[in-house]
């Protein structure tokens, strides 16, 4: 099939568009089918479950985990993220600010900005993550940077 060919087909399936019929097979994703990364794979003690069975075209969905007394590393992305406090408490260190948040809270955290999550509590923080960058992804646009297990105001911006 062309170029052309493929684009065509686009058109009409554009033209006959019929939402119940474009539904995803699997509406419900079960917090069980989460796959974890540990440490070794996102450089801090954190904990992420991905949950690549959400259908959505846009955004990303994560659980996070962050044990007692420790932090995610000093990171920026190009997309924006939204995480949603479900157990427990910490600060956000956001580009220069400092923010306090506990269970209940949304923490967004902006497109490129330096960012870091510390859990000062005694139990485990968990975590909603919600980012869009699969949008970015498709577009080619999407890029993700670790400074390290650092603060941000030991890093360098030089």
């Amino acid at each position: 099939m062309t170029n052309f060919d493929q684009w065509m087909h686009k058109l009409h399936e554009m033209k006959d568009y019929d939402p119940e019929r474009s539904m995803p097979e699997h509406l419900v994703t079960r917090s069980a089918s989460a796959r974890w990364l540990e440490e070794d794979v996102t450089g801090n003690p954190s904990r992420v479950g991905v949950l690549a069975d959400v259908p959505a075209k846009a955004m990303e969905f994560y659980l996070q985990e962050i044990p007692a007394g420790t932090a995610t590393d000093l990171q920026r992305h190009l997309h924006e993220s939204v995480h949603c406090v479900l157990e427990g408490s910490g600060y956000s260190e956001i580009g220069p600010e400092t923010l306090r948040w506990s269970a209940g809270d949304f923490v967004y955290t902006p497109p490129w900005v330096w960012h870091r999550h510390y859990n000062d509590g005694t139990g485990r923080v968990r975590m909603i993550l919600v980012e869009n960058s699969r949008q970015l992804d498709a577009l080619g646009i999407n890029r993700r940077e670790s400074a390290g297990n650092i603060p941000y105001d030991k890093m360098d911006r030089s």
